[in-house]
């Protein structure tokens, strides 16, 4: 593929048969939509004059790719070198006033040896654009590489039908440009060269990622620890993770403990403590521990396999600004010939003498000048930058489109439960009233009877008693009641834990100063559990969802923006209140169901608001779905992902301002893109054509058009790899 008109000319071929194509011009990828067998897909690309390889291994074709891009680009270097190499001499000669007319048999003798020089040299350094355009031809279509084979093959055969039958054309007209010929074709190979060498960049975010597969992992076995490919690998296996090794595939700790370095998948800088029971993705960096795990994902399977899919695939995907593109690429190359053979008629019988060459430098330069590429790599080159930028700050965006969408986002609706706040109550407040008594006890007694509750806020005292390193015990008695709590009998004692309904119904009285301490947790938005001894209140255990480190300065960043922002739980007024009030959100509605959180989205679309929806549970799935942008937290549920547009890797809030910066970079550098590649065009082809001629005197020579042509590419491509660097604040 080489311009835009190539990914309009594939996406037909492939709607003719109804099936849905992507077409990547930046990494040469076309995804099909599942249900087209392999072989009929490679058929068609062929049918429209293109040779094709399915890719079965994403790692093996990323290297195969580079393999590939770094042999081309030798070629190329070499092809512009042998351009330039007769092309510069012939031009210096001309410039220092060296004559380039046939007048006679011994001049007609040594440009014949210069075109047949010239001849060799197409072949061998254009050959691939000749073989393009044969290729467009028996599909019936054009592309870049009719431009630029018509334009040098056009030079080549009038410079050379003068040399053979110089009497045929008049005295001014008898004129050769077989330099014109060879310096294009150097000038624009050393452009696809340049271009090469900057778009590899565009991948590495993708290249990482692969690099983060392991190749083999030790397994145990009966026979003791041997070395296996991945690929031998099945689900249960154990494996042996030693210090400093990379984890092969998903797994679950069995034994040992360590420190794992998640920075490559999560951006998360702080190494994760890994202990039995825990789980681990494949890719990840062990620490100086030493474990053993059960493998739980096979290689397609692993949440990096997943990841690299997913950005894979959202490098392949299209903007709505970037359909408009391929539309117009559609025809380009059909009127841009139109307009060469326009201009160069109008020269032949309007234009001063001699208007044969004129005609000819016309119709040569336009036809160099327009080639679309510049207009074909504008959006997929900035989104492909984009979605690996994205994917190193631990951003996952499915798809180009809702990275445009995301630009313009006005509004931000944040789920409150492991979105706001950490997901997973914990103590966060002990009021012992009785100074004979300390917490340890407390926590003793209190887990010692939770641990025979399923209650969720008894996995927060059992955390707490675990964090004091508290042996539990058993109690000798356990009365659970709905609704208020439990009662229980402990080393002797009667034993009342829960809230004031149970207090009341025990006649346990709570004074002033409870009520108070009641009050004051509350409004920080703790749920209150009231601990009675032998019917005396004896402690008040606050616990909360924690708040995320940087929830604070995440809402201030999206304020910054100029964002709305909006928290919408399900959670009662006072806790959703409380939380806001900490983070800085001023609108908050509270106590809504599934369905009303999607209820509420439509209704700020409504109000004329571009709403973003972050959540992170199954009961977020329908609002994400139905928000002009979902973005789920990567520790979410697997269907709230799937429901999403954009997925936070880490559970960290403060990445979301930088991916709306970056989605509004990435708009903007398209659009920068865009408006240089079709000025380039609306300017470059009219100056081609000559309008400037009557008050400048001067046409534009077709080897100032090729290296215009080449400029305009790489100028894109530089620009989009900008993006690499974009300041996100």
């Amino acid at each position: 593929m080489s311009c835009a008109s190539c990914v309009a000319k594939i996406e037909k071929a492939f709607a003719v048969k109804e099936v849905e194509a992507r077409v990547n011009l930046a990494d040469k990828q076309v995804s099909v939509a599942a249900g087209l067998p392999v072989a009929e897909a490679v058929a068609l690309l062929l049918s429209a004059g293109y040779r094709a390889e399915p890719i079965t291994d994403a790692a093996s074709a990323m290297a195969d790719k580079a393999e590939h891009d770094a042999r081309e680009y030798r070629t190329r270097i070499r092809q512009a070198i042998a351009g330039l190499g007769l092309g510069i001499p012939l031009m210096i000669w001309g410039l220092a006033g060296g004559d380039m007319m046939i007048h006679d048999s011994q001049s007609q003798l040594i440009w014949g040896a210069m075109g047949l020089l010239t001849l060799l040299l197409l072949v061998t350094t254009g050959g691939h654009f000749f073989s393009g355009m044969w290729r467009s031809l028996k599909a019936k279509s054009a592309n870049m590489d009719t431009l630029i084979a018509l334009g040098t093959g056009t030079a080549w055969l009038y410079s050379m039908l003068v040399v053979l039958i110089p009497g045929f054309f008049p005295d001014g007209t008898r004129h050769v440009y077989f330099e014109a010929s060879v310096m294009i074709l150097g000038l624009i190979n050393l452009g696809h060269a340049l271009e090469l060498r900057a778009r590899g960049k565009t991948s590495e975010a993708v290249q990482k990622l692969i690099g983060l597969q392991s190749n083999t992992a030790i397994k145990i076995t009966e026979n003791g620890d041997e070395t296996v490919a991945i690929a031998a690998l099945v689900v249960g296996d154990k494996l042996r993770l030693r210090p400093g090794d990379r984890v092969a595939l998903d797994g679950e700790v069995l034994s040992g403990n360590s420190l794992l370095d998640e920075s490559m998948l999560t951006g998360e800088p702080i190494p994760v403590a890994k202990s039995v029971g825990d789980s681990l993705s494949a890719g990840t960096v062990n620490g100086n521990g030493s474990l053993i795990y059960q493998v739980t994902a096979g290689p397609a399977d692993t949440r990096l396999a997943k990841i690299i899919a997913l950005v894979q695939e959202a490098q392949t995907s299209k903007m709505p600004i970037g359909r408009l593109t391929d539309k117009i690429a559609a025809v380009f190359v059909p009127v841009v010939v139109v307009i060469a053979l326009l201009a160069a008629i109008i020269w032949y019988f309007a234009g001063p003498e001699p208007a044969l060459s004129h005609a000819l430098v016309v119709l040569t330069s336009v036809l160099i000048i327009a080639c679309p590429c510049a207009l074909g790599l504008a959006t997929p080159m900035s989104i492909m930058v984009s979605v690996g930028r994205a994917a190193s700050m631990g951003v996952l965006v499915k798809n180009g489109e809702a990275l445009q969408t995301a630009s313009k986002v006005s509004c931000v609706v944040l789920d409150k439960t492991g979105t706001i706040t950490e997901g997973k109550p914990a103590v966060t407040q002990v009021d012992i009233f009785d100074d004979a008594f300390d917490e340890r006890e407390l926590l003793r007694a209190v887990a010692s009877l939770e641990q025979h509750s399923g209650h969720p806020l008894a996995a927060a005292l059992l955390d707490a008693a675990k964090a004091k390193e508290v042996v539990l015990s058993e109690p000798q008695g356990f009365d659970y009641r709905q609704g208020q709590g439990l009662l229980g009998q402990f080393e002797g004692r009667q034993w009342a834990v829960g809230n004031s309904k149970l207090m009341d119904a025990l006649g346990i009285r709570l004074t002033e100063a409870h009520q108070a301490r009641l009050e004051q947790g509350a409004a920080l938005g703790h749920t209150q559990v009231l601990v009675a001894r032998d019917n005396q209140l004896l402690a008040l255990v606050g616990i909360s969802d924690p708040i995320k480190a940087d929830a604070k300065e995440a809402m201030t960043a999206l304020k910054a923006q100029g964002k709305r922002l909006v928290l919408l739980s399900g959670d009662n007024q006072a806790t959703a209140e409380a939380v806001a009030r900490q983070v800085g959100i001023e609108e908050v509605i509270a106590g809504v169901l599934p369905d009303e959180k999607q209820s509420w989205v439509s209704k700020f679309q409504a109000q004329g608001e571009v709403v973003a929806m972050v959540g992170d549970g199954i009961n977020d799935a329908p609002a994400l779905m139905a928000a002009d942008v979902g973005i789920a937290m990567g520790s979410g549920t697997e269907i709230a992902i799937e429901s999403a547009d954009l997925t936070l890797l880490n559970p960290r809030l403060g990445s979301l301002a930088g991916a709306f910066a970056l989605s509004r970079a990435t708009l903007g550098n398209i659009k920068q893109n865009l408006f240089g590649a079709f000025i380039y065009n609306t300017l470059g082809i009219p100056i081609a054509a000559g309008v400037l001629y009557p008050l400048t005197g001067i046409l534009l020579s077709p080897v100032v058009a090729g290296a215009a042509m080449a400029l305009s590419s790489l100028t894109v491509v530089t620009n989009a790899n900008r993006l690499r660097r974009q300041s996100l604040d």
